[in-house]
């Protein structure tokens, strides 16, 4: 706060555009007028400390986010880099640096981590998977008006603690005229769900647990009965491939499944009430443990935001098979932390026990950062190579001193676990990297949650 000269506008903008506002909605926000705001998001007028303290009272704001420039070394590290002779010819003065530091930050890391990372030949093309994400990151994987659509419509149904099953088959049955069967493993050999229109009948495996088969019939809920807002959102993302378009409507339809089950009042209610106690959690919303950790992610609601908390799936052979950055900040695909120090991979050999790690790791950032993990492993639902898996949940160390899971855990950065993308020359006393001029066989610190 001691530097009331911040020019801020490009992560002002971004803040405003993420929360889907306009300019003079904002500014009512801030107490400030329309042409003001204008002003600050051209640079054209520095963020007072005032308004900036009305953004993070009104926002959640990190104002970390406003020194966006730190992480890539400041107006020195662009100058180091762009005196590259492979640059020579352009004639770039630090006046002009620092322009685009100014108005363009994310340009400049951009550039900055390619740079870092070798060049233009470890460009790969973004795969269908990867487009998807990235939209679903735009939104922080909160999306507003389904959220409320949905949470609307569980009220309506009374989906509580009653018979979910019963309410979702019975408006599938009165309004799509569609019934729910169970059907013998043998008749859906690889699958878990179908819907046969001609039979009229949404068909799920006997392989799947209660908590899977009210997870299908929610979402075939949410599909039909909230199909333009999907395709609203899915037409907004500008995808440039059907497969990536797929891939976000997928998403979606699952995001609406752990609305309808677990609605956003009442389920942040028993978050904070329980300490995001993730045992309880399961139990009072008769859910299953990646179905409560997904739904942590999307607690992004304005001004009723949970915890910021990043999710991802990581199979036996060490891969990561799902990521979700929520709110947390987090930057796939996690470099810094996926390698067997991180506790996850332990995790297999304990099934269904509930391990906790502090640790610090960073992706491409200037400072590894402080995170407190919760991991357990969940088993396939009966469909062939659907296996066993950890499902990790993160989040910074600073927001975890409330949680149940870290109770009797240090939140102390000294005492976490550093971890950091395996090298050879990074110099660390402490590094665990398992490179053979390393430390070998590390076990990771890791501790059942209480």
């Amino acid at each position: 706060m001691a530097d009331t000269n911040l020019l801020a506008g490009p992560a002002l903008r971004r803040l405003r555009k993420r929360e889907g506002l306009t300019q003079a909605a904002m500014a009512s926000l801030l107490g400030i007028s329309p042409s003001y705001l204008n002003l600050i998001e051209r640079n054209q007028r520095p963020l007072s400390a005032r308004v900036l303290v009305q953004v993070i009272e009104r926002f959640d704001f990190d104002p970390r986010s406003l020194r966006e420039d730190d992480a890539i070394g400041g107006i020195e590290g662009m100058v180091r880099r762009l005196a590259d002779k492979r640059f020579g010819d352009l004639g770039i003065d630090r006046e002009e640096v620092q322009e685009l530091l100014a108005a363009a930050p994310q340009v400049a890391a951009a550039f900055a981590r390619l740079y870092d990372t070798g060049g233009g030949e470890r460009i790969v093309v973004e795969d269908a998977a990867a487009a998807a994400r990235r939209a679903i990151e735009r939104w922080q994987n909160h999306f507003a008006d389904l959220d409320h659509a949905a949470e609307g419509l569980a009220d309506e149904l009374r989906l509580s603690r009653g018979e979910i099953s019963a309410a979702l088959s019975e408006r599938l049955r009165e309004k799509h005229q569609l019934s729910v069967r169970i059907l013998p493993a043998e008749v859906m050999p690889g699958q878990v769900h179908r819907l046969d229109l001609h039979a009229r009948q949404l068909q799920l495996s006997e392989m799947l647990p209660g908590a899977a088969r009210r997870f299908q019939i929610a979402r075939q809920v949410g599909l039909l009965e909230m199909r333009e807002g999907i395709e609203m959102l899915v037409a907004g993302a500008n995808l440039a491939s059907p497969e990536a378009r797929g891939g976000l409507r997928e998403h979606i339809a699952d995001y609406l499944a752990g609305a309808l089950l677990l609605p956003y009042r009442r389920f942040l209610r028993a978050c904070e009430a329980t300490g995001y106690d993730l045992a309880v959690l399961q139990r009072r919303f008769a859910a299953s443990f990646d179905q409560v950790a997904q739904r942590l992610t999307t607690l992004g609601r304005v001004g009723e935001r949970g915890l910021p908390f990043f999710m991802a799936v990581i199979d036996r052979a060490g891969r990561m098979t799902q990521f979700t950055a929520g709110g947390s900040g987090a930057l796939h695909p996690l470099e810094g932390a996926r390698w067997p120090a991180w506790v996850p991979y332990a995790a297999f050999e304990r099934p269904g026990t509930v391990l906790t790690q502090a640790a610090t790791f960073g992706e491409g950032e200037a400072a590894a950062r402080h995170w407190f993990t919760i991991t357990r492993t969940v088993d396939g639902d009966g469909v062939m190579c659907a296996g066993r898996r950890a499902v990790v949940l993160g989040i910074e160390a600073r927001f975890a001193g409330d949680l149940a899971q870290a109770r009797g855990v240090s939140l102390d950065r000294a005492d976490a676990v550093p971890l950091g993308t395996p090298c050879l020359r990074c110099g660390r006393a402490e590094c665990l990297t398992p490179a053979p001029t390393r430390l070998a066989g590390v076990l990771p610190r890791a501790r059942p949650a209480s």
